[in-house]
């Protein structure tokens, strides 16, 4: 088992790489396991206009290269593994990737959430022809084209919005009479000409021969149903923590968010949780990083104190 790092953070988002730049600037040891690309779903947002300090928009790949900069200038080593297992035996957390085992006493769980699914007949079989999870990365397949979007929070709308720059038409179906989005994502998007919204409704199916070529929708109330064409579809109904690693260590359920205390430490002592997996979390860029930072210096503390409990023991004082 390797336990050479101080700290180890499951994640390579905002809030991992902020408790990263806290951790090695206390001078502890600390590692990322991220399974795919740094910054998590920031990587697909086009455009962020409310994290403070960039008067000017700034995209969320440029925003999150920044933050990996900083983290790697201040030590933090990142290494692109998939965490499988998490496990603690008196009091080391070990964790199991695919391709070592690692043990550490504090370990900072920020690994994000993944796109929940509509669960209807023919998203799983034309994911990537047509169904999409990310207008920033995949709206430019779709210049001139008619595109459906699912949902009704802020990243739909927004989401919405960006796609008017390539599609010829985006309808946003949501299954409400109502948007829980911000006004000020409305308000552009409902004074776009090519934005049309579609109130109390939900998508049945997705059909089509290679690609995506309609859907069939049903309205909640009425029941009726109607064929929409359309070439795209992009889904944005909430997301769900990527939390099955963790087995019932933490939760009951696989997909739970993780409960903690205000210093983020959840029910283990040394674990902790931040970020999108967290429960009551804000889902804000901004909020993420505090509660990264949070989580940091939490452990920072809980490794002084163990480090102290370790020299009284060996000095035979308790």
């Amino acid at each position: 088992m390797n336990t050479d790092y101080d700290v180890i953070i499951v994640g390579g988002g905002p809030a991992a790489l902020a408790a990263a730049v806290y951790t090695c600037r206390a001078l502890l040891k600390t590692v990322i396991f991220e399974k795919q690309v740094v910054g998590g779903q920031l990587v697909g947002t086009d455009l962020i206009e409310n994290y403070p300090g960039f008067p000017e928009v700034i995209s969320g790949v440029d925003l999150i290269q920044r933050m990996e900069a900083q983290a790697k200038r201040f030590g933090a080593e990142i290494r692109y593994e998939e965490v499988l297992k998490l496990q603690v035996e008196n009091g080391l957390k070990i964790v199991t990737t695919d391709t070592d085992t690692y043990g550490s006493h504090a370990v900072i769980l920020a690994a994000g959430a993944e796109p929940k699914k509509l669960g209807v007949p023919g998203e799983k079989e034309f994911y990537g022809r047509g169904i999409s999870y990310c207008a920033t990365c995949d709206g430019a397949f779709y210049r001139g084209k008619d595109v459906v979007v699912v949902g009704g929070g802020d990243s739909a709308i927004t989401e919405a919005i960006f796609l008017t720059k390539y599609a010829n038409t985006v309808q946003i179906i949501h299954r409400r009479d109502a948007f829980r989005a911000t006004k000020i994502y409305l308000d552009e998007a409902l004074s776009n000409p090519k934005i049309k919204v579609v109130f109390n409704t939900i998508v049945e199916s997705i059909h089509g021969q290679d690609k995506v070529d309609g859907i069939v929708t049903q309205h909640v109330i009425t029941k009726e149903k109607k064929d929409m064409p359309c070439q795209g579809v992009f889904v944005f109904i909430g997301s769900v923590p990527n939390t099955g690693f963790l087995g019932n260590l933490l939760c009951v359920d696989v997909g739970c968010h993780i409960e903690t205390n205000i210093h983020m430490e959840t029910a283990i002592e040394g674990l902790y949780a931040v970020g999108d997996i967290r429960k009551n979390s804000y889902r804000q860029i901004a909020t993420a990083i505090g509660e990264g930072v949070t989580a940091a210096i939490a452990a920072e503390h809980k490794l002084s104190e163990l480090r102290a409990l370790g020299m009284a023991k060996k000095r035979n004082l308790i």
